[in-house]
C-alpha cells in the first residue's frame, strides 16, 4: 500500500489526544494535594461561586495558598526531572534526521507520550502516589518530547516545500491543526471529568494515541530516502555517529554561512526563545491561576478557557495567511505577535473577574504568530541538507526555553501566590521587552537573504539552485 506524505492528520491527532488530558494533569494534582493537606474533600459546584460560598471559613484562603503552592511546586519538580533527557533527545533525533529519515522524530515522542498517559491512568485508577507521576515523565521524556515531535514535523513540511511563501502557511497551518483540535478537546475534556471522572479521559487520550502512533509507522511516507546531496560528510562513512552529525551540522550551520546571515541567525533564535520565554512561562500557571481565589473555576470552566486560549492558534494563522497575502513583511507580523502577547499578558496580570478572564484573549488573538513565521525565514537561509540540523537546534531551544520557563514561573508563583497571584504575568509582559529590542536590531541590519546566502562546503551543488528557493524576508 502506498503511503501519504501528510504529516498533518498526525498532528492534529496528537494535538486532540494530548489536550484532552493536559487540562486534567493540573486538576488531578490539585486535589490529590488538596485532599492530602487538608484532609478533606475537593468542593465541588456546579458554579463559580465556591470560593464566596467557603469564604466564611477562617483557614479556606490558607488552604488554597498552601495547595497553590505545593502544586506549582510539584510542576516544578515534573518539569527539572524530564527536560535534560527530552533536550538531549530532541537534539540528537532531529539533527540525525538528515540522514536517518524524519519519521523517527514523529514516532519516539508518540511512544513517550502513549508511556506517559497509560502511566497516568494507572495512578489515577489504582489511586497511586502522585509523585510516581515525576517518574513516568522522566521515563517519557527518554523518548523525547513536544520539541522533538513539532521539531520532526516542521522538517518533514520543510522537505516537501521549495516556494517560501508555502513553506510558511503549511507551518502555519501546522500551528493552526494544534489550536483547533487542541480548543475541541479542551472543550470536551470538562464536560467528560464530570460525567465520567479522571479515568475514562485517560483511557481516550491512549486509544487515539495508539491509532496516531500505527499512521505514522505504517501510512507515514518518509521523505528522507537518501542522503540530500550537499549533505556534510565527516570522513566518507555511512555509518558515523549520530551524535557527530549531530555536532557537525549545527556546527556548520553557522560556520558555514557569512558573518551577516550568521549574525541573522542568531538574532531569529534569540527572538524565538526569548518571546517564548515570556509566552509559556505565563501560560504554564493559568490551570493555578483559575483554580484560585477569586475565581475558583470549576472543571467545565477550565475546559472552556483551555479552548479559548487554543483559538489564538486559529486567530493566528488567519492572521499570518491575509497578512502573507497582502505583502505584509515579516518583520512587522512578528511584531504584532509579540505586542499582542503583552497587552494579554498586562491585562491578564490585573484580572479579578470570570468575565475579565474571557475577555483577556481578545487582544492575544495573534500571538501565535511569530513562531511559524521565524521558523520559515530561519529554513529559508539554510541549505536542504541542514534542515534537520535547524530545527533540532530550534526545537532544543525551545523545549530548554519552555522547561526553564515554566520551571522559574512556578518557582516565582510559588512565593508570590499569597500576596499577588497575577505577578507572573506582569513579569511575562515586562519580558516580552527582550524580544522586541532584538526585533529592532534585526530591521535595522536588514539582511536581504536573496543575496547573502550559505554555500555548500562540497562545491558540488550549484549556489543558484539554493537561491531559487530563498525569498526576501526583511522587504
Amino acid at each position: 500500500m502506498k503511503g501519504l506524505f501528510l504529516v498533518e492528520p498526525i498532528v492534529a491527532l496528537y494535538a486532540f489526544s494530548s489536550f484532552l488530558i493536559y487540562p486534567l494533569v493540573q486538576q488531578y494534582v490539585y486535589r490529590r494535594l488538596w485532599q492530602e493537606l487538608t484532609n478533606t474533600t475537593y468542593p465541588i459546584s456546579d458554579n463559580a461561586t465556591r470560593c464566596a460560598e467557603n469564604s466564611s471559613a477562617n483557614n479556606h484562603s490558607s488552604y488554597h495558598e498552601e495547595v497553590q503552592k505545593q502544586a506549582s511546586l510539584f510542576s516544578l519538580y515534573t518539569n527539572l526531572f524530564s527536560a535534560i533527557p527530552s533536550l538531549v533527545v530532541t537534539l540528537m533525533l532531529v539533527a540525525y534526521s538528515d540522514r536517518g529519515g524524519r519519521k523517527i522524530t514523529i514516532i519516539m515522542p508518540l511512544i513517550g507520550t502513549l508511556i506517559y498517559t497509560l502511566s497516568f491512568l494507572a495512578i489515577s485508577y489504582f489511586e497511586l502516589n502522585i509523585y510516581f507521576l515525576v517518574g513516568s515523565s522522566f521515563l517519557s521524556s527518554l523518548f523525547g518530547g513536544l520539541g522533538t515531535f513539532l521539531g520532526g514535523c516542521f522538517a518533514y513540511i520543510a522537505d516537501l516545500c521549495e516556494d517560501g511563501s508555502r513553506k510558511t502557511l503549511r507551518m502555519a497551518g501546522v500551528d493552526m491543526m494544534i489550536g483547533l483540535l487542541s480548543g475541541v478537546a479542551s472543550i470536551s475534556t470538562g464536560y467528560f471529568l464530570k460525567a465520567a471522572g479522571f479515568n475514562w479521559p485517560f483511557l481516550t487520550s491512549a486509544l487515539v494515541q495508539c491509532f496516531v502512533l500505527l499512521y505514522a509507522i505504517f501510512i507515514l511516507e518518509e521523505t528522507v530516502k537518501k542522503p540530500p546531496a550537499d549533505a556534510i560528510l565527516l570522513d566518507g562513512s555511512p555509518q558515523r555517529s549520530a551524535v557527530k552529525q549531530m555536532i557537525y551540522g549545527i556546527y556548520h550551520m553557522f560556520a558555514g554561512a557569512n558573518r551577516r546571515i550568521r549574525t541573522l541567525l542568531i538574532l531569529l533564535i534569540l527572538i524565538f526563545t526569548s518571546f517564548s520565554f515570556a509566552y509559556v512561562g505565563g501560560l504554564s500557571l493559568m490551570t493555578l491561576f483559575e483554580l484560585n481565589e477569586p475565581l475558583c473555576w470549576t472543571e467545565i470552566m477550565i475546559g472552556y478557557g483551555s479552548a479559548l486560549s487554543m483559538s489564538v492558534f486559529l486567530t493566528s494563522f488567519l492572521g499570518v495567511s491575509a497578512f502573507t497575502y497582502c505583502g505584509v513583511p515579516q518583520l512587522v507580523i512578528v511584531l504584532m505577535g509579540i505586542l499582542s502577547v503583552l497587552s494579554g499578558m498586562l491585562l491578564l496580570a490585573f484580572t479579578k473577574t470570570t468575565l475579565m478572564m474571557y475577555i483577556v484573549w481578545v487582544p492575544m488573538f495573534l500571538s501565535i504568530m511569530p513562531y511559524p513565521v521565524i521558523r520559515s525565514m530561519l529554513s529559508k537561509i539554510v541549505s536542504k541538507s541542514e534542515q534537520g540540523a535547524l530545527f533540532a537546534c530550534l526545537s532544543f531551544l525551545d523545549s530548554l526555553t519552555n522547561n526553564v520557563a515554566s520551571a522559574v514561573f512556578n518557582s516565582i508563583y510559588a512565593a508570590t501566590v499569597a500576596w499577588y497571584p497575577g505577578f507572573v504575568f506582569l513579569l511575562a509582559a515586562v519580558l516580552c521587552a527582550i524580544p522586541l529590542f532584538i526585533l529592532g536590531v534585526v530591521s535595522v541590519i536588514g539582511v536581504n537573504v536573496t543575496e547573502e546566502v550559505t554555500k555548500p562546503v562540497s562545491g558540488e551543488e550549484d549556489v543558484s539552485e539554493d537561491q531559487n528557493d530563498r525569498i526576501p524576508i526583511l522587504t
